[in-house]
């Protein structure tokens, strides 16, 4: 990982509640980024409060003004993380704002693969965000997961209803023998060129700096 010459070969992220980055993995909130591909990669050094770990390739995970759908729950919650690389672990740790709502100690141990923490959260009510924070035991990195949650009765706006991302048209694509360019909208089938490489589109999307054909083949497939 680039804040680190460590690598913590750990990954994971809060499944349930969905945390911000498993609503963009699952195509609910639009325009995360790269995030959609790897919800488990959210990873930076210990001791932040945000929901992007100070990595630039998350920062839509911070960004309030998007869509965030909020779990409507009571005063106890169990969070439940998907690890799909496990580590040994000091702590798991919960907050809201800058206060610490729960810790748990996990000692240096290695744990299993899906892991639950039962918090209580009867000193908070209506719209709230939860920090969930997953410390390495022999590194410097943590994994950082944003849960938009509704406590208690009450509406969980004001988060305005997502607006689907509409499917390109073909007018929305560049020719069949067009060179690939950022910023561009792709319909499934387009047809690109890119460094003397043709590539099909595989899904729909928008594309940008660093989703190159050869460094996005979840939406290039090269044909020639």
């Amino acid at each position: 990982m680039i804040f680190s010459t460590t690598p913590a070969y750990a990954h994971g992220y809060v499944s349930s509640p969905p945390s911000r980055q498993a609503n963009c993995a699952q195509g609910k909130v639009p325009d995360c980024g790269p995030i959609i591909w790897e919800p488990q990669s959210v990873e930076g050094p210990k001791g932040q409060r945000n929901c992007h770990a100070g990595d630039a390739r998350w920062a839509p995970l911070s960004d309030e003004s998007k869509p965030w759908p909020a779990t409507r729950v009571g005063n106890s919650v169990t969070f439940t993380w998907r690890l799909t690389a496990v580590h040994a672990t000091t702590t798991w740790e919960y907050y809201i704002g800058n206060t610490r709502v729960a810790v748990f100690n996990e000692g240096g141990r290695r744990p299993p693969s899906t892991v639950t923490h039962q918090v209580n959260l009867s000193g908070y009510s209506g719209r709230q965000k939860v920090l969930a924070i997953w410390n390495i035991a022999d590194t410097p990195m943590a994994f950082y997961s944003c849960v938009d949650l509704q406590i208690g009765a009450g509406d969980p706006d004001p988060t305005p209803t997502p607006t689907p991302t509409p499917t390109p048209t073909p007018t929305d694509t560049t020719p069949p023998s067009g060179t690939w360019a950022a910023g561009t909208s792709y319909a499934v089938g387009a047809q690109v060129t890119y460094g003397g490489a043709a590539y099909r589109c595989l899904q729909a999307h928008r594309s940008q700096a660093g989703w190159e054909p050869p460094n996005a083949p979840a939406l290039w497939q090269k044909t020639g």
